[in-house]
């Protein structure tokens, strides 16, 4: 059964994390995380409108996948990272693919564009896995990671999960991925009095952004 995470959760989460930080080069994460830690992450993508999902399998959790902000800066709010983790013993029972298509089928009714997930390389079967949903290599760093003595590469894959011109024409049809730099209410002046003027000096010069 694939359903929302819920705090209850985040155990098992980070055990099914920490195995990958223990022992493989998948997560480029080297310290064991708590539950508090994976608590807090549930949150903070939850708290973004975005989906966190949990597989079960005879009612213990075997496996995770969420879509997180690919950056922070508001430019960037139709566009998320995505993530999926099995426990090492039910890697083989497919339900990576039932829990990516859950996830593409949740963020298919937000106003997300693009879809990208980061791959340590080599890793055939994660590339088999994200090539399946129409993913395509887009970048690829070398020597980017290092981790138990080896330099690693990563690359990264990409898909348009929805067409930027529905997103323009209908942009009060979707869910809000809550990534908008202040909420609407804050962008309006208050009815009962006239906007404040401000100063051009007010302004900040604003950062150099990629």
């Amino acid at each position: 059964m694939i359903r929302v995470a819920t705090e209850s959760d985040a155990q098992a989460i980070a055990d099914i994390y920490n195995y990958y930080i223990k022992n493989t080069v998948v997560t480029f994460e080297e310290l064991p995380v708590s539950k508090n830690d994976i608590l807090e992450r549930i949150q903070k993508v939850t708290g973004s409108s975005l989906p966190w999902l949990v597989v079960e399998d005879g009612g213990a959790v075997i496996g995770y996948a969420y879509a997180g902000k690919w950056n922070v800066r508001s430019a960037y709010r139709h566009t998320v990272e995505s993530t999926v983790y099995l426990s090492n013993s039910s890697v083989s029972k497919r339900s990576g693919t039932k829990l990516y298509k859950a996830l593409f089928d949740t963020l298919r009714h937000k106003a997300i564009h693009v879809v990208i997930s980061g791959i340590t390389l080599p890793n055939p079967a994660s590339v088999a896995l994200h090539e399946k949903f129409g993913m395509k290599q887009v970048a690829h760093f070398p020597e980017v990671g290092f981790k138990f003595g080896k330099w690693l590469d990563v690359g990264h894959w990409q898909t348009e999960l929805k067409p930027k011109t529905e997103i323009a024409r209908n942009p009060a049809r979707f869910t809000s991925n809550n990534s908008s730099p202040r909420p609407e209410r804050d962008c309006r002046a208050p009815r009962s009095r006239p906007a404040r003027f401000r100063p051009r000096s007010w302004r900040s010069a604003g950062r150099a952004a990629r």
